[in-house]
């Protein structure tokens, strides 16, 4: 099971009212929330491996290269993200409290969670359930290979649409793998992501449907004489006046599937990796409660 973490812990943040506080006042209720949403997680679903992925850098300067505008709306005065101030403390607590129950966490310089999770769930030996947010991970739906997406979107945990090839294709009208062609002419307004000016959902998947990749629609555009649809007029035009955003925007969509990490083990801990540590943490920071589920969850 890969987290990807920010989208769980931005969720728990607006799901647990900031009146859940710490002792001294501090508000907790991102890293209450996540670590209840973990325990929820592995009661339901029983993963032998569970590893929580970071955006070590949340706006990897490869896409920003390839596409200015991404993730722009969500940058703050400084450069970095912005992150609500009742948040912010909160996520260096979660990273103390998670190291110290064992529970795996990874992320890689240069790269999105995205990113870490595309190399875990490729890596892969067996089936991959994988918990987010994020539209941009149905791309790596693969029945052949057990991978699915556990989507949060509609509601909290316990309520996660399963998103396997054929929901894929019953939402978009094309095939998981090809959902990022789809995504980079369809565009995605919350990443910045522009896309083909007037080709919307349904053009988008009617030509992956047609041609099978973008790469085929660009090819079949260059060699179109009569139009006809799903090529017409109109949609040539629109894929020559975006001819230079298609030249780049699949390296800002697509999930990098190869970085280097190291060996990620993952399984879940038969103890806590450092008891005191964690019963300190959760004395300071009134975490009683949340670690006593997280421990009932794994057994401890």
């Amino acid at each position: 099971m890969l987290l990807d973490a920010a989208s769980l812990y931005f969720r728990a943040f607006y799901g647990v009212p900031t009146s859940v506080t710490a002792p001294d006042g501090q508000p907790v209720n991102a890293v209450r929330g996540f670590l209840d949403m973990s325990s929820r997680l592995i009661v339901a679903h029983r993963p032998d491996r569970f590893v929580a992925c970071w955006d070590d850098d949340w706006r990897p300067a490869f896409r920003t290269a390839a596409v200015p505008s991404y993730k722009t709306h969500r940058q703050s005065p400084d450069g970095g993200e912005e992150v609500p101030d009742e948040l912010g403390p909160q996520v260096p607590v979660l990273v103390e409290v998670l190291a110290a129950a064992g529970l795996a966490r990874v992320g890689a310089p240069g790269y999105e969670a995205d990113d870490v999770i595309g190399t875990l769930a490729t890596r892969a030996r067996g089936p991959v359930d994988v918990v987010t947010g994020d539209r941009d991970l149905f791309q790596l739906v693969d029945d052949a290979r057990g991978v699915r997406v556990l989507y949060t979107a509609r509601g909290g945990i316990g309520d996660l649409d399963l998103v396997d090839e054929s929901a894929v294709a019953a939402k978009y009208g094309v095939p998981g793998r090809s959902y990022a062609d789809f995504a980079v002419l369809r565009g995605d307004p919350s990443d910045g992501l522009p896309g083909v000016k007037g080709v919307g959902e349904k053009t988008a998947a009617a030509l992956v449907t047609a041609f099978g990749s973008l790469a085929g629609i660009r090819e079949a555009a260059a060699r179109t004489a009569v139009p006809k649809a799903p090529l017409t007029a109109s949609v040539l035009r629109k894929l020559h006046e975006a001819s230079a955003y298609l030249d780049v925007a699949p390296a800002v969509v697509e999930v990098v599937r190869d970085i280097d990490l190291p060996p990620v083990e993952g399984h879940l801990p038969t103890a806590p990796a450092d008891a005191d540590a964690l019963a300190a943490l959760a004395e300071r920071y009134g975490l009683q409660t949340s670690v006593a589920r997280l421990s009932a969850a794994l057994g401890w």
